[in-house]
């Protein structure tokens, strides 16, 4: 570790070489418990330091612990535990002094806890600790131990390590700002992140899952623009919802919002509905009336069930989304509409252009941009957030106080694969907020489609080859019932011959005779 006083400049130079390599080590990594340990054997490798150690001391335990050594055994790394003030490293780390012990032996300060040195003359060895500080804050301590000489000058080792210490402690410092400013980037990112999500989630739609937030990046997306938009998406998953997301986040916001179901109205009137009418058009056009179209200029009109349109309602539809222009029924009088199309449809538009009764120039006229709305079973997430969204709606409309619902009830709803997706989600809880009478949404308010075994009291009892046999009578007998007593009929009936038939109804004690006419009974 030392070197003489007179020494050459090529050792002046292997200093400064220690210390380049250091630089190095300590540049590697973001986390420096990995490169202490490359520091020591630097060390040791360009001095001739015997043993060395890095001690760290731990503000809530007050308890200073070898952090990493060179030179020690892990047995003899454990033994080494300080308390501030306690041995040479204890009274560096407390008093924030360098300390220089020319031989172990004769100070009585140095405790050798470790054991390390018990095999070796004490008298040769001394032992150099300089304190590591952080902004003035002791944090920790760097010794090392060699063989005495009187040649040697142990000031000079000081001075060394102390340069390695700040070192350290340079590198911690920086290595802290890092991990702050790391950290104040991604708390920074995750309120941009949250604000964003804030701004861009329509208040009108209930759900956090990972696919409805890629619906509400497509309603972003959109809804500044007046690109027709077609919603697709089982019926009851909210497409009304998001067709309303979307034009009340539109330039469009202050202008009307027309909705039409297409399946909803009769061929009949559904081109008066759309495009309105005459005075005298037909019978009862008793007077002038506007079309859907036109109520809905400047603003949206949304056509949900688009996939239920007669074939001549979209031929009429597809020259409103060209040209957006389009004439009463009973008039000649063209009328120009600035209207932005939001269509929603549950069927597979698809099919049904390979069977004929959608036309393909249309459906490429809606499809500019799809939005595909998940059901509520792809996101199971959002049932719990739905389903309390809907227990506060429906108590403060009926006057209750409904408050929570209950874990065998959540399990239940979680179970279940909601056919009818957020609508009948929303009629579950809304019954089950009428029943409840104590505050809380229990399994048994649930509808019985909901119901397990467990919560209606219905746990299947009996073995599997009982429950196959009373199967079994139950459709032999169903079958003989049908067939008016008629085994042969019966049996063909069941896919099997007249022998098995017989050995069923034998089996089961089953009278035959018993299903056939009276009059046919002898």
């Amino acid at each position: 570790m030392c070197r003489e006083r007179n020494e050459d400049p090529p050792r002046d130079r292997d200093e400064l070489a220690l210390l380049f390599d250091i630089s190095q080590i300590l540049d590697r990594s973001m986390d420096l418990r990995d490169e202490v340990g490359s520091v020591l054997k630097a060390i040791a490798k360009h001095t001739g330091m015997v043993r060395g150690t890095l001690t760290l001391l731990n503000r809530e335990t007050e308890e200073i612990l070898i952090e990493e050594a060179h030179g020690l055994s892990a047995k003899q790394r454990e033994r080494a535990r300080y308390r501030p003030g306690e041995g040479v490293t204890g009274i560096v780390i407390q008093t924030g002094r360098s300390m220089v012990i020319p031989r172990i032996s004769e100070e009585p300060l140095f405790l050798d806890k470790t054991g390390a040195r018990s095999k070796m003359r004490k008298d040769e060895i001394a032992f150099v600790c300089v304190p590591i500080k952080i902004e003035n804050e002791v944090v920790g301590a760097l010794s090392a131990d060699r063989l005495y000489m009187e040649s040697v000058s142990l000031d000079e080792d000081l001075h060394l390590l102390s340069i390695i210490a700040r070192m350290i402690a340079q590198a911690v410092r920086l290595r802290r700002r890092a991990l702050e400013e790391q950290e104040r980037l991604i708390d920074q990112n995750k309120r941009l992140q949250q604000e964003l999500e804030e701004r861009y989630r329509p208040a009108n739609i209930i759900g956090n899952s990972g696919a409805m937030q890629q619906v509400y990046d497509l309603i972003a997306q959109v809804a500044k623009s007046d690109t027709t938009v077609l919603i697709r998406g089982e019926s009851g998953v909210g497409k009304e919802l998001v067709a309303q997301a979307i034009h009340y986040n539109s330039l469009r916001a202050s202008m009307p919002f027309i909705k039409v179901n297409c399946a909803a109205l009769p061929e009949s009137v559904i081109e008066s509905e759309l495009f309105g009418h005459e005075e005298g058009a037909f019978t009862g056009a008793v007077r002038d009336r506007k079309g859907r179209f036109e109520l809905a200029d400047g603003g949206s009109i949304f056509l949900d069930e688009i996939g239920d349109l007669t074939p001549a309602m979209q031929i009429r539809l597809l020259r409103v989304l060209q040209e957006r222009e389009f004439e009463r029924v009973g008039s000649t009088d063209t009328i120009k509409v600035n209207v932005r199309v939001i269509a929603a449809t549950n069927r597979e538009l698809e099919t049904l252009m390979e069977q004929g009764t959608f036309r393909q120039d249309l459906y490429y006229r809606l499809n500019v941009f799809p939005i595909h709305l998940p059901p509520l079973r792809e996101r199971k997430s959002d049932i719990l957030d739905l389903a309390n969204f809907f227990v506060e709606k429906y108590s403060k409309a009926n006057g209750k106080d409904v408050r929570r619902i209950s874990t065998p009830a959540i399990d239940m709803m979680m179970s279940y694969h909601w056919p009818g997706n957020v609508r009948e989600l929303e009629n579950c809880i809304e019954r089950a907020v009428l029943l409840s009478n104590d505050d809380v949404v229990h399994g048994h308010h649930l509808p019985p489609t909901l119901q397990t075994a467990e919560a209606s009291n219905t746990v299947m009892t009996g073995t599997l080859e009982s429950t196959l046999d009373a199967v079994e009578r139950e459709m032999v007998v169903e079958a003989l019932k049908n067939a008016r007593g008629n085994m042969a009929k019966a049996a063909r009936k069941l896919g099997i011959s007249e022998r098995i038939m017989g050995l069923r109804v034998k089996k089961h004690g089953i009278t035959a005779g018993a299903y056939r006419p009276a009059r046919l009974r002898t």
